[in-house]
């Protein structure tokens, strides 16, 4: 397989696999999109999924998809564009924009393609295109709620965290798909701590060294002196004293309402938010379009868009591949050890 070179400090990257999502959604208009914007990529990218689904989106656009280099073998990939067709039939009642077990079963064969040949190290770093949960979940994926949970099954790792990016923010969450109840139960000091270790090792293997990481409270104004709330004085803070004892560059809890807009000044390198919408919301308000997530404590580099599969809106040629897009760039990034580009 050959390997490129990255202008900013010579670091060799490998190909990019880049997954379809599931056929049914906008994942395969996103990749044709990207594609036509860069039909001749500085380094290699490995298209992973069904060509059909491919030839159906630029048909639907009314585009003619660039070269692109099929590959048998992932030895045989070259510079530029490159395809691993799965194989996979297109369903005789495929239908857009509808959960179909057939199009979950191979947005998943995508992910488990691309996530072993990450771990083989026969590609650099895998960037994903959206999958469908109620899909998948047909397609008999009963464990799996999505992407990180199956590359945490392939990679047999306990700890992971999302990581959302976007220019100037980059926020990592407590927990993600928890009630609120139940989400301001998990703030624990072992959890937050065992997070902050996790955002830590991460970042430092990603090339940034003592990344500087600001904790957010969970209650208003920072809980008031208790008044608030106790979770900021029993298990926020204890946790961000015993990071600072083991060395990190930990700053926190400060007030949820001022820590998104000091970030993004330049304060700190990213923010741990205790709860879905407190991190998402800020990202989304920031800069939709160009979020991104990274999946932390799986041993490869993994991107990906921030949107769904937008069943709403597939198959009309609205999808907007700015996201797909900067999940690649964010990828080759990381690859290289230049996170804080991004």
């Amino acid at each position: 397989m050959q390997t490129h070179t990255s202008p900013a400090n010579n670091v060799p990257i490998q190909a990019i696999a880049i997954t379809l999502g599931d056929p049914a959604g906008i994942g395969p208009e996103v990749v044709v999109k990207t594609l036509l914007l860069h039909p001749k990529p500085a380094h290699p990218w490995l298209l992973i999924g069904n060509l059909w689904s491919l030839e159906m989106a630029a048909a639907m656009l009314n585009v003619t998809l660039p070269s692109i280099h099929m590959v048998g073998d992932l030895q045989e990939v070259q510079g530029g564009l490159n395809m691993f067709d799965l194989g996979h039939e297109c369903p005789v009642d495929f239908a857009l924009g509808k959960v179909q077990a057939a199009c979950g079963f191979t947005a998943v064969a995508a992910v488990e393609t691309a996530a072993k040949a990450c771990l083989a190290g026969q590609v650099a770093a895998m960037v994903t295109a959206p999958i469908n949960k109620e899909a998948i979940h047909a397609a008999g994926y009963v464990n799996d709620i999505g992407h990180q949970e199956i590359l945490a099954r392939l990679s047999g790792v306990e700890r992971t965290a999302t990581m959302l990016m976007t220019p100037g923010l980059k926020v990592v969450h407590l927990s993600t798909h928890k009630s609120l109840i139940k989400a301001a139960q998990y703030v624990t000091q072992k959890t937050v701590f065992a997070k902050l270790d996790l955002i830590h090792e991460t970042l430092t293997a990603w090339g940034l060294p003592q990344p500087r990481i600001a904790v957010a409270a969970l209650n208003p104004h920072g809980g008031e002196g208790g008044l608030l709330g106790r979770e900021e004085i029993d298990a926020i803070a204890p946790a961000v004293v015993q990071a600072q004892g083991k060395g990190f560059n930990v700053t926190g809890p400060l007030s949820a309402d001022s820590i998104f807009n000091r970030a993004i000044d330049g304060e700190f390198d990213v923010v741990l938010a205790l709860y879905h919408d407190q991190g998402h919301i800020a990202i989304k308000v920031h800069n939709f379009h160009e979020s991104t997530t990274a999946t932390l404590g799986i041993p490869f580099v993994r991107t990906s868009v921030d949107h769904g599969t937008a069943f709403d809106i597939a198959g009309q040629g609205l999808a907007d591949a700015t996201g797909l897009v900067a999940a690649i760039t964010a990828a080759e990034a990381i690859v290289s050890k230049n996170l804080a580009s991004l």
